[in-house]
């Protein structure tokens, strides 16, 4: 029997920082809660495996990992309804009633009603396409980190790590927490430091701060950190064999079995772009966010946004965004949080936000770096390279959207989740229009690729049936099903 019902007051989707956060702020209303997610157990991509961790990877990890126990702790006796394993592949605006919410669970298709969605999507790795990208031996910084927490996985040879962004920083501490030296750090330099300038002040007083200097000096004195490095490349037959740069015109390599890229994070976008949030563009971060005030409602009544799947911020911030999307929510269910509830998230709020405008200019990654040429590909699923995209790009293609119909960029089995990004930056570059004047590419309901199967189970519902036999009755006996084996 399945764990899903068919109806719900509040449905979050993500187990994450956020969505835990909401999920408790919303059960101490007194409402009843579904959070969905896909992962076996809540935590998110920052806490993945928390529940499950031994004490030692608890403290290989650090004590921001290891504080992620008491909020999984405090979720589970919230009395939220979680079902764990489940797979949303859209989120349906009715015109004038529920939201409805598909959702791949236990090998069947469902649709939950509900009155109110917080999406706690979280955030994704945002894909670095540089040449030799998708040799073996090359991954992402975050994907490695994943593999540490949650099955303690280590890299084996020469490992290097490179790109732009704090996580370079954490990751390489870990791993030396672990036992392993890398070889290096390579750093691209970012284009927006000046600027950064002048919210150090603000850093300087955030607790940020305090932890990102002791951390980075660690990693400082055990491995080589090579500021400075463009054109980054990697190099090698069948696997990588070395990461290829270039610094104050000269040509340098370094010898690597293993390649970690980074450049930051990005919302994920899927779920509230194909349910009609408008979205917009942060020039900082370089990215699409969905637009959405404050206390994370939409234009879209009855949706709301939290957590990094809203704006990046780090676990500190999902926490209160979480919490200031369940009050929003729980208003438009007729249970008006307190005032003190109110300003206590807010203040947590500011509180984490601090530093966080120095932190998104000073390793904001350089445009070049995410707008690869040649034959360097940008869609993995499709095999579309960098120069196709420039090439239509000329031809005065308007945006993201033709390019797809174009090139079938987007349209594998990632769903652009892997190319989004660089397809707007790429045309971004050949033509030199703003990313925020090109947009990104259309996603749609379902979000993921889902059997026929399991679709062909959900209820027709009303129109479906108009539109298969008109006006007349559904038949009072079942159709008859085709021999078995013809």
């Amino acid at each position: 029997m399945s764990a899903l019902p068919e109806t719900a007051d509040l449905v979050i989707i993500g187990a994450g920082p956020a969505g835990m956060a909401a999920a408790v702020e919303a059960r101490a209303a007194g409402v009843e809660v579904l959070l969905v997610d896909e992962t076996p157990a809540p935590g998110g991509q920052i806490w993945r495996g928390i529940g499950t961790a031994p004490e030692a990877r608890k403290t290989l990890l650090g004590k921001d990992y290891a504080a992620g126990a008491a909020h999984v702790a405090g979720f589970a006796v919230c009395g939220a309804r979680h079902v764990s394993g489940a797979s949303v592949w859209g989120v349906m605006p009715g015109a004038a009633g529920p939201i409805r919410i598909g959702v791949s669970h236990g090998g069947a298709a469902h649709l939950v009603a509900a009155r109110a969605v917080i999406l706690a999507t979280g955030a994704q790795e945002r894909p670095l396409p540089l040449p030799g990208w998708t040799l073996p031996g090359v991954m992402g910084a975050g994907a490695a980190q994943i593999a540490l927490k949650s099955g303690g996985l280590l890299p084996e040879g020469r490992c290097v790590l490179a790109g732009v962004g704090p996580l370079l920083y954490l990751l390489a501490d870990q791993l030396l927490r672990a036992g392993i030296t890398p070889a290096a750090l390579v750093e691209t330099p970012s284009p927006n430091r000046r600027a950064a300038l002048r919210h150090l002040p603000g850093f300087l007083r955030s607790p940020a701060f305090r932890k990102g200097a002791g951390l980075m000096a660690r990693v400082r004195r055990h491995v080589p950190v090579i500021p400075g490095a463009e054109a980054l490349e990697i190099t090698g037959e069948t696997h990588a064999e070395a990461l290829r740069y270039r610094r104050a015109g000269a040509w340098h390599e370094i010898a690597a079995d293993l390649v970690l890229l980074h450049a930051g994070v990005v919302p994920s976008l899927h779920l509230a772009v194909a349910a009609g949030i408008p979205t917009r563009w942060n020039e900082a971060l370089r990215c699409f966010e969905p637009d959405a005030d404050a206390m994370g409602a939409t234009a879209v009544p009855g949706l709301f946004v939290a957590g990094d799947g809203a704006g990046i911020g780090g676990a500190d911030r999902a926490l209160p965004s979480g919490r200031r999307a369940a009050q929003a929510a729980l208003a438009l269910l007729g249970h008006a949080p307190s005032t003190a509830r109110r300003d206590e998230a807010h203040a947590q709020w500011r509180k984490a936000d601090r530093g966080r405008a120095f932190l998104d200019r000073w390793f904001a990654p350089p445009p070049a770096l995410l707008a690869p040429r040649g034959d360097t590909l940008a869609c993995r699923c499709e095999e579309v390279t960098a120069e196709a995209i420039r090439a239509a790009a000329r031809l005065g293609a308007p945006g993201p959207n033709q390019l797809k119909t174009y090139l079938r960029c987007g349209m594998g089995p990632c769903q652009g989740r892997m190319c989004a990004a660089s397809v707007t930056e790429i045309m971004a570059d050949e033509t030199g229009r703003a990313p925020a004047e090109l947009g990104h590419l259309r996603f749609r309901t379902p979000v993921r690729p889902l059997p026929l199967a399991e679709l062909a189970r959900l209820p027709a519902g009303a129109a479906a049936q108009r539109a298969a036999l008109g006006e007349a009755p559904l038949p009072d006996t079942p159709l008859p099903l085709p021999p078995s084996g013809g």
